[in-house]
């Protein structure tokens, strides 16, 4: 690989890391449009009972709800989206580098 090449991949991570851990701070707490779209036409009460006719009255828990990175937060503790976008970039990152390097085209002396 070229040094411009390693230098752009480089460079292109570090953008990545830091707009996931950094901007994601300035994102909107509640950014699912679904889920205000499920809930028209009912009235979330205190407890997140509904009221109402929606859509969101058949909802149930996904497999997920548990899984170390849901609600983009790490544990689900508060205050940690910025390391759950840096854990996200990571793995992208690495999935998609396996992926580039498995499936690379190969010269003769290679095989």
């Amino acid at each position: 690989m070229t040094r411009r090449r390693s230098l752009f991949f480089i460079g292109f991570a570090l953008i990545a890391l830091i707009l996931a851990g950094g901007v994601s701070y300035f994102a909107d707490s509640n950014p699912d449009g679904l889920d205000h779209a499920t809930l028209q036409g009912c009235t979330v009460g205190e407890d997140e009972q509904l009221t109402g006719t929606c859509i969101a009255q058949g909802a149930t828990d996904h497999s997920l709800k548990d899984s170390p990175l849901a609600d983009y937060a790490v544990g689900g503790t508060e205050g940690t989206t910025g390391l759950a976008g840096v854990i996200g970039v990571i793995a992208t990152l690495v999935v998609a580098g396996g992926l580039f390097w498995v499936l690379r085209k190969r010269s003769p002396k290679d095989s």
